[in-house]
């Protein structure tokens, strides 16, 4: 027992809402040793995150409440605690001190009106009583320990000032500015290249060897878990369905809902016709109770692999027509502005002397880190940003000659899907309106009759119901916003449709309903798509050929898997490195690192 930091005992939390009790977490029980890590795995509203706030009393009452079970916490004295059991003043001395937590959002998490080294100093004097001084010098360590470019620089600036990988590293330095015995990290690497997510998780890895930590990591990816975790505990509506050692899991997962989570990732090494789901391997029955379809893994994948010589006919068939878009020498610049005046004094070089073409019924998949240029590129093909310089040509036309009337026609032609759904819907609209409107601005149809039962339709054909055309966004969750945003562009039956970033921030299994998707409405409707995403198994799946970009230029562009086998560039290759794949003999490796033998 000596070795145990946290015991979870049959914990119940429970939301009131409208009349209705809903327990998110049901009776859930595990145990959290010295130097482990546990990784808890599940789709969004499993009662992952809601296990994590239990255990450091942050449910917000109302509407929730804690209602049972025991959280017990081991000191480093031998002394135990029932954190359930305890004041919310004696839980303030746990926070922090002995318990820290690193949160999904960071800008939501940091004051963006004090500095980033206020920040951190401000939990170092609250906690260890130190002077300004001392607590200024330990927070300029602490950001040289998670590897943060010119610590000083960053302690004087504000959180907007830095980048997403850095506000994460800064909230990593707070967690552990009192070297807690327990650190909560709750899908701290969801919207990070995978690069940046790649030196986070070696960076906790660091400091848990150096302080001999237990960590939680929440999370739906299982590729970041097979690289990080000791043991895994898989969350399903609120219940633990399975749990064990990650090798275990991993080899031999007995739960049907646990087999979809580790088939529904795209394979690097491979091609699939479609990319399995949780739902080809469980069934929920009338009663709400799961049926297992008996399947395994590679019993059902093995079916799904493309062989490459079909790949090479559909290939053949696409580059032997005229390119339906070319952009030549494309330059997007963004100008600084300085000074009193607004002078220029500079220019981002957001797209520097880009050139590639699009061939109609290929999807080119563009991938590289944040500020690469991808986004800005696919932005300034549908002229929502101004090219500074190039030429980019649709159909013989040039885009950056258009009148408002062919921009008008043009983008009817060419849609484009946001990264954030959320935010490209109008709130006060209802998605039926909202899919609607751009039909009436194209004059698609007769009237608004006809338009309601062509909305019907494509919410039938994004796996939504027609009685959702009444429903507002906020009604729906991220998953079931990004088809409603493939509805809306199709609802104008374009030729051309920009993916940008569309399913970067969606669990496993709803990332794999929707890519899917997007081949069946590409196969259905002819379609050509751009593929943006900064996620290399995602690009690789999706893509017959691949442009690689770092600093708004073109490093690498090719066959997708040509670059993912042979990459040309040292960039490319670290990008392909960076990935997670989950494989075995990582798997292996990691827990051999540890002491632990695994047969």
């Amino acid at each position: 027992m000596e070795n145990i930091l946290l015991e979870f005992k049959n914990l119940i939390t429970e939301f009131h809402t409208e009349g209705t009790t809903v327990r998110a977490v049901n009776e859930v029980s595990f145990t959290l040793k010295k130097g482990e890590t546990i990784g808890i795995v599940g789709e969004s509203g499993s009662g992952k995150s809601v296990t994590s706030l239990s255990a450091m009393r942050l449910i917000p009452s109302p509407p929730g409440k804690i209602s049972g079970g025991e959280i017990i916490f081991h000191k480093k004295d031998g002394s135990a605690t029932d954190l359930l059991d305890i004041s919310e003043e004696e839980m303030r001395k746990f926070r922090g001190n002995d318990m820290a937590m690193i949160f999904q959002e960071p800008m939501t998490s940091l004051n963006p009106v004090f500095t980033c080294g206020n920040q951190v100093m401000e939990a170092i004097i609250l906690h260890q009583k130190l002077s300004e001084k001392d607590a200024k010098e330990l927070t300029i360590k602490l950001f040289e320990e998670v590897q943060l470019p010119s610590p000083d620089r960053i302690f004087n600036t504000y959180p907007h000032q830095i980048s997403g990988g850095q506000k994460q590293r800064v909230m990593i330095a707070m967690a552990m500015s009192c070297q807690p015995s327990v650190l909560i990290a709750d899908e701290p690497t969801t919207a990070l290249d995978v690069t940046v997510q790649k030196t986070i998780l070696e960076l906790m890895q660091k400091l848990q060897k150096k302080h001999d930590m237990g960590i939680m990591f929440i999370t739906h990816d299982l590729g970041v878990i097979a690289e990080l975790a000791d043991k895994v505990v898989v969350m399903y509506k609120g219940n633990i369905v399975e749990q064990g050692s990650v090798w275990d899991i991993f080899t031999n997962p007995k739960h049907p809902y646990t087999k979809g989570l580790l088939a529904c990732r795209p394979p690097l090494d491979k091609r699939y016709t479609f990319l399995p789901t949780v739902s080809d391997f469980m069934k929920i029955d009338e009663k709400g109770e799961i049926i297992d379809s008996g399947v395994s893994v590679e019993e059902f994948t093995k079916e799904l692999a493309v062989p490459e010589k079909d790949r090479l006919v559909k290939h053949k068939k696409i580059y032997a027509q005229k390119p339906l878009m070319q952009i030549k020498n494309l330059k997007t610049y963004f100008p600084i502005r300085n000074g009193f005046f607004g002078g220029i004094s500079d220019h981002v070089k957001a797209v520097d002397d880009v050139t590639f073409d699009v061939y109609p019924g290929e999807t080119l998949g563009l991938v590289g880190e944040s500020g690469c240029g991808k986004t800005t590129i696919g932005r300034t093909i549908i002229r929502l940003e101004e090219p500074t310089e190039g030429k980019m040509i649709y159909n013989g036309v040039d885009i950056g000659k258009m009148n408002t009337e062919e921009l008008r026609l043009f983008r009817k032609d060419v849609q484009i899907i946001f990264q954030d759904p959320y935010s490209s819907l109008n709130p006060r609209m209802t998605i039926g309106n909202a899919i609607m409107e751009p039909m009436q601005v194209h004059g698609i149809l007769k009237n608004d009759e006809q338009r309601k039962k062509k909305v019907e339709e494509l919410l039938t054909r994004v796996s939504l119901e027609p009685a959702h055309f009444y429903r507002y966004p906020h009604e729906f969750s991220g998953g079931q916003r990004q088809r409603i945003g493939i509805a809306r562009a199709l609802a104008v039956n374009p030729k051309f449709i920009i993916c940008d970033e569309s399913v970067s921030a969606l669990d496993v299994s709803v990332q794999a309903q929707v890519l899917n998707l997007l081949n069946e409405l590409k196969e259905e409707f002819g379609l050509t798509y751009i593929f943006i995403s900064h996620d290399l198994s995602v690009v690789k799946y999706m893509s017959d050929r691949m442009v690689v970009m770092q600093e708004g230029k073109i490093q690498e562009m090719g066959d997708a898997d040509q670059i993912y086998n042979k990459p040309e560039t040292g960039y490319t290759q670290k990008l392909i490195d960076a990935v997670p794949e989950g494989k075995l003999e990582d798997i292996k490796k990691h827990l051999e690192s540890k002491g632990i033998k695994v047969d």
